[in-house]
């Protein structure tokens, strides 16, 4: 594990930290509760009513808004994001009538998190792996919550070993748990050929963090003989932008730990719930993608193994890595990444912006809407769970999806609601995102009358409906960490829809 540097951020650090953490703050605030003022507009400057006090607030361009100003004592006034972080709870405690102490915290954490981040990345070395460093490229994270780097407000010190951000890299923790005490479902015979055990115990890898958060939970298991420590890993992982999940190169499997964190929305733990239907979820996206007989891909999570003592809090889901499902000479990486931009990021490389946004529709899109049409699979298909593989030439040729957690199934939820997950996490989180990212790099390029062919070839009733309407449900996280809702509990506000036909 490689030492922490705990020095404090340059005054360059400090500045680009406010700019990465107000952009995605400032497009919550700009989607869910201010309100345009377009006749205002000043070429890249756009004006904003806030409702709660009938201020006015400016900033530079659209998709990562920057350089807000207060309109206040007859002039526009720059504020830094910790002015920015008082505003948005006046204007949140007016709108909604709530208080919350914590949100604005977690937002400042997640300014303080960019800050450590940055200064450990200078001195970092980059992964050479392409797919690990789209993995690790996540400096904004999501664009459209408050606190998307947030780590729950521990130390720099407890966390930055382990951040993808950081170019982490770190063993695991290996435990034996006592047979009589394993519970666990589907193959983990991946898990069993890690090392090797004492006589009547089953290999348990821990995440070392995770570890550190629950020790005193673990200390009578450990001190009756439930849990035994067996030392660290012989082989090293690398943390993907899931933060819990990492990655073994060689052995080409991706492990998904529990982490006592709240990370966006959730505290990342793997809920009990979530893991007994884990089989199910899995097995029906399986059969999906084997049936629609490639190009895209689904990386299985094969099962679970965890302790009963701590069921939730130690338990791992072992997941298919990626040799399996690629196609030869293809390289994956990060949907999430490709918006993000790294070193190396085909979408900012490519000349032609046309010839690659249709390949990128051709990957993505098909396998998404025939799981949901024909499978009744509702893939939770957005940036950070949707691998593109491109070819040595940088073109999209294959999607490879992930993440059974996170998938719904059509005999379990309304259809209704099972299509505005998927046109959400597809199109408002993922195609949008993308689509803005090639117009910002490619002036005049207009994303959407392609978009609008590759959803038009799926005769799919809801499709129809999407290309006609003239609004998106647009989630919105501000509101909901604010109100206190459950992370899971998504509600929507319309959005002006690209897709609508003119």
């Amino acid at each position: 594990m490689e030492r922490v540097d705990l020095m404090p951020p340059s005054d360059a650090v400090a500045e680009r930290a406010d700019a990465y953490a107000a952009a995605p703050l400032l497009n919550c605030l700009l989607r869910e509760v201010a309100q345009p003022l377009p006749d205002a507009a000043d070429g890249e400057l756009r004006v904003y009513r806030l409702p709660g006090g009938g201020r006015l607030l400016r900033v530079r361009g659209e998709r990562r808004p920057a350089a807000p100003e207060v309109y206040a004592a007859g002039r526009w006034q720059r504020i830094g994001h910790a002015e920015l972080v008082k505003l948005v709870a006046e204007e949140l405690r007016g709108h909604t009538g709530l208080s919350n102490g914590d949100l604005p915290a977690e937002m400042i954490d997640s300014r303080d998190t960019v800050a450590a981040l940055l200064t450990a990345r200078a001195r970092a070395a980059a992964p050479d792996d392409p797919y690990l460093r789209s993995e690790q490229s996540l400096i904004t994270g999501h664009p459209y919550h408050p606190a998307p780097k947030a780590r729950g407000g521990g130390p720099v010190a407890a966390w930055l070993p382990y951040a993808p951000e950081a170019h982490a890299r770190f063993p695991l923790v290996l435990l034996g748990v006592r047979e009589d005490e394993v519970a666990e479902e589907g193959d983990m015979s991946a898990l069993d050929a890690l090392a090797a055990v004492p006589q009547g115990y089953r290999l348990l890898p821990a995440h070392p963090w995770q570890l550190d958060l629950v020790a005193g939970d673990l200390a009578p298991a450990f001190a009756d003989g439930r849990l035994v420590r067996l030392g660290e890993s012989a082989f090293t992982t690398w943390p993907t932008a899931a933060i819990r999940t990492v990655y073994e190169p060689v052995r080409d499997l991706f492990l998904k730990f529990s982490l006592d964190v709240r990370i966006t929305n959730d505290i990342r733990r793997l809920w009990a719930h979530d893991l007994r239907r884990l089989r199910r979820t899995d097995a029906a996206a399986t059969a999906a993608f084997a049936a629609m007989g490639g190009p895209a891909g689904w990386l299985g999570d094969r099962g679970y193994r965890t302790a009963r003592f701590a069921f939730e809090e130690l338990a791992v889901i072992v997941r298919d890595g990626l040799r399996g499902p690629l196609l030869p000479g293809a390289t994956a990486l990060l949907a999430a990444g490709l918006v993000e931009g790294y070193d190396g990021d085909p979408l900012a490389a490519t000349a032609d912006p046309e010839a690659w946004w249709e390949a990128y529709l051709r990957a993505v899109v098909p396998p998404a809407l025939t799981a949901f049409a024909d499978h009744g699979v509702v893939l939770e298909a957005h940036l950070q769970n949707t691998l593109v593989a491109v070819g040595p030439d940088g073109m999209p040729v294959q999607a490879l999806y992930r993440d059974a957690e996170g998938v719904k199934l059509l005999a379990d939820v309304e259809r209704a609601a099972g299509w505005e997950r998927l046109v959400y996490c597809l199109v408002v989180n993922h195609l949008t995102e993308v689509a803005a990212a090639l117009a910002e790099r490619h002036a005049g390029f207009d994303p959407w009358p392609a978009a609008r062919r590759e959803l038009g070839r799926h005769p799919l009733p809801e499709v129809a409906e999407l290309l006609a309407s003239p609004t998106l449900p647009g989630k919105t996280n501000l509101l909901l960490r604010w109100t206190g809702a459950d992370g899971a509990d998504a509600r929507y506000l319309p959005l002006p829809n690209p897709l609508a036909a003119e």
